[in-house]
């Protein structure tokens, strides 16, 4: 099972910490996971422009391959402007509807306000419904205040619920991957 964290994020590194650090747990609950982290500020990825997915090439196609790959997902984003990142709605954009049917999608956001959080609710989980995906309940935004001076998150609450996202996870996929 390979499970991808998405970091849809260009600049900073808050969003890809948090990521991680689903990713890590993870790994703690099933050593045999493998888990990557896709992060979006390491690759040149193309605006998407209609055309079919297996048209790209490059990075964009390297990204796209990777979640087209991936048995489950992470999906995390910096909250802009009360929504998500332009790099993560160009990936939508960009990989194929099929891409994410029928896979398990676990959320993070990170962002500056504390009613940043309802873009995971009011945007980002209506987009999985699109894709046909299975939602993990819990998520986990993660506000600037979470973090100290060496950006690492110090919140017990937020290690807490980013502990409980990565069960999540891992407990759907496993029982969603019996039914198969």
């Amino acid at each position: 099972m390979k499970l991808v964290g998405i970091s849809g994020a260009i600049i900073g590194s808050k969003t890809a910490i948090v990521v991680q650090k689903v990713l890590e747990e993870v790994k703690k609950m099933d050593p045999e996971i493998e888990t990557e982290l896709l992060d979006m500020k390491d690759y040149d990825v193309q605006f998407c422009d209609g055309r079919d997915p297996s048209a790209y090439t490059g990075d964009t196609k390297k990204v796209i391959d990777c979640v087209i790959s991936s048995d489950f997902c992470l999906i995390g984003t910096p909250i802009y402007q009360a929504s998500m990142s332009g790099v993560l709605k160009n990936l939508f954009d960009l990989i194929p509807i099929k891409a994410l049917q029928q896979k398990v999608i676990g959320f993070v956001a990170t962002g500056g306000t504390y009613q940043h959080y309802l873009v995971i609710e009011n945007q980002l989980k209506p987009i999985a419904g699109f894709f046909r995906s299975y939602v993990a309940p819990g998520y986990v935004y993660v506000h600037d205040d979470h973090f100290n001076e060496y950006k690492e998150i110090i919140d017990p609450d937020v290690l807490e619920r980013i502990e409980r996202l990565a069960l999540e996870l891992v407990f759907m996929q496993k029982r969603l991957k019996t039914v198969d």
